[in-house]
């Protein structure tokens, strides 16, 4: 979703919280502090092009280093990162996860998005595509800090 709160006020709707990185070969989205999650996307994208766009490898040197520096160790915001072989959930206490199912969601409104998208992809055929566009409308409906406002990527 695009909205972006301070404490209980929405502050913007329209965020671009998503983007693609390494060649677009790699979707990242990002939840929490704006710019602690702009200052991981410039560190996550220049691991991947030190690991020649190896998603994994990327994501675990990018945690190695948020948890032993200094500066970083202080970054309040979670990366949703995936390219065509792997979807991982990167935190700040050290998580390189992968979750099961296929489904990356993260943010307030993540467990519903997952949820959702989790019961379609299960009992319907829907695209990768909808599924998302649905799963996030559903999120938007029942969490109050998400919006309807969706920038949704995909990879050629």
């Amino acid at each position: 979703d695009g909205q972006v709160t301070l404490g209980s006020i929405v502050v913007k709707g329209t965020a671009r919280k998503v983007r693609k990185l390494y060649r677009d070969q790699v979707l990242a989205g990002f939840a929490g502090a704006t710019a602690d999650a702009f200052t991981l996307f410039e560190r996550f994208e220049a691991k991947l092009e030190k690991h020649q766009g190896h998603l994994v490898r990327a994501a675990i040197e990018l945690t190695r280093d948020w948890r032993t520096d200094r500066v970083l160790r202080r970054l309040e915001a979670m990366l949703a990162v995936a390219d065509r072989s792997a979807a991982l959930i990167i935190t700040g206490n050290g998580d390189v996860l992968e979750p099961e199912h296929g489904v990356v969601a993260i943010g307030s409104g993540g467990a519903y998005a997952q949820a959702a998208a989790r019961a379609l992809t299960a009992h319907t055929q829907l695209s990768a595509e909808d599924v998302v566009r649905q799963s996030l409308a559903i999120a938007g409906e029942i969490c109050i800090y998400t919006n309807m406002n969706h920038t949704v990527e995909t990879l050629d």
